[in-house]
């Protein structure tokens, strides 16, 4: 990683976490990042930790986690909060599983609708269309 005694700019900061210079301060806007003060002369300059913190965001957005929730996880991290960030990692991990069941709920009325289609003997009416819009079957959550 290239770095001088004085940090990075913002454009390094970029290139180094596989991110663009906008993305950076959308993230200081939200606080999840800090802006370095800036010098009277030149660039503000970022440290090189900021790399691997942008890069956790990036990861943990890869995971499902939203940038409020981000937020939330690193300022737990610094405190030292370890349990606190395993029970809102659990918590992420049951609310993914409640989102596969979902799908996979979907999954299986929409290929039912699917045969139905295939198996209709008209040319004019369509199983899957009058299913939808007179008795569609209702398959959110709250509903099984």
């Amino acid at each position: 990683m290239q770095q001088n005694a004085a940090g990075l700019t913002i454009g390094r900061l970029a290139a180094e976490a596989g991110v663009n210079v906008e993305t950076i301060r959308h993230y200081q806007r939200l606080g999840l990042i800090e802006e370095p003060a800036r010098p009277a002369q030149g660039y503000r300059r970022y440290p090189e930790a900021d790399v691997a913190r942008i890069r956790f965001i990036k990861r943990a957005q890869q995971l499902g986690f939203s940038l409020k929730e981000i937020k939330g996880l690193l300022s737990l991290g610094e405190r030292g909060q370890c349990r606190e960030v395993q029970r809102l990692a659990a918590q992420k991990l049951e609310n993914i599983e409640q989102r596969l069941r979902d799908l996979e709920a979907m999954r299986k009325v929409l290929a039912e609708l699917v045969v139905q289609c295939e198996n209709g003997e008209s040319e004019t009416h369509c199983p899957l269309i009058e299913s939808l819009t007179h008795t569609g079957p209702n398959i959110s959550p709250a509903s099984r």
